[in-house]
């Protein structure tokens, strides 16, 4: 990973990958009539066809440009590679809002190896946004041009903004969990899946905290945190690029604040 030519190619790869799915997903967002298969037997986890044909077409780059590397993509599993890289993929993370026509999904790319993520990118189609960290670079790039990327400075836990996609956040002892932090926190807000861990990276807000998520769902945002000055773990403090419970933090010090509840309260 210290090639510079590598990197330009992985950079290049993952922007032709991103570009490729912008367009895929925008013909399917707000459709009239959109349908939805459900995967989740005992509960609602939507697939439309925008996920699988926005997967297909960043799948169809990497045939192209990089067929040594493997790749794990939600919609359709693994393919083993020769290069000891692997792409993740998610081609519409929450695909809830999609189908609800909020424009707060993203398409998640990232490369890394069996240490974690390199590379990462959160593309808001919609809105036009895309979200990039990797190899000393953190950038966001839409309607108002390019800006460096750059998480929030230090602040007491009683002043943060913390977010997370769902209410119950996991089990019983998750949402509890999640609940004791939220009970310090300035504010709490919800839904807005990916989009939060872009808003961390951007300094808008200060914590993320999940659990029950994929590899797929926070590789590309460790990338984009990290590089922007943030730090992503699960509830102990460990590495959580396999997924896992998820706590996103502007810094170390708001971390540690967050960190210390959940383990009080989860384990």
């Amino acid at each position: 990973m210290k090639d510079s030519q590598l990197q330009s190619d992985l950079t290049a790869c993952a922007m032709a990958m991103a570009d490729a799915a912008r367009p895929e997903t925008l013909r399917y967002f707000r459709a009239v009539g959109l349908a939805a298969d459900n995967k989740d037997t005992n509960g609602f986890d939507p697939v439309t066809q925008g996920d699988r044909a926005a997967e297909t077409a960043m799948r169809a780059v990497l045939a192209r440009r990089r067929p040594m590397d493997g790749i794990t993509g939600e919609e359709f599993g693994t393919t083993p590679g020769t290069s000891g890289l692997v792409w993740v993929l998610d081609p519409i993370d929450g695909t809830r809002g999609f189908l609800s026509g909020t424009p707060t999904w993203g398409v998640l790319i990232a490369v890394g190896d069996e240490t974690g993520p390199k590379l990462g990118v959160i593309d808001q189609p919609y809105i036009g946004e895309r979200f990039f960290g990797g190899f000393g670079q953190a950038w966001v790039e839409g309607p108002m041009g390019r800006a460096p990327l750059a998480t929030r400075p230090p602040r007491p836990l009683d002043q943060a903004i913390l977010f997370t996609t769902f209410p119950e956040v996991g089990s019983d002892i998750e949402g509890a969990a999640f609940r004791a932090v939220s009970q310090q926190a300035r504010l709490t807000r919800y839904g807005v899946d990916c989009y939060a861990y872009a808003l961390l990276a951007a300094g808008q807000i200060d914590l993320v905290i999940e659990a029950g998520l994929h590899s797929y769902d926070i590789q590309a945002p460790i990338a984009v945190i990290e590089a922007a000055g943030g730090i992503v773990t699960d509830w102990t403090g460990a590495p959580v690029h396999q997924g896992g419970r998820v706590l996103a933090a502007a810094n170390r010090e708001i971390h540690a604040a967050a960190l210390a509840i959940l383990r009080s309260v989860a384990g």
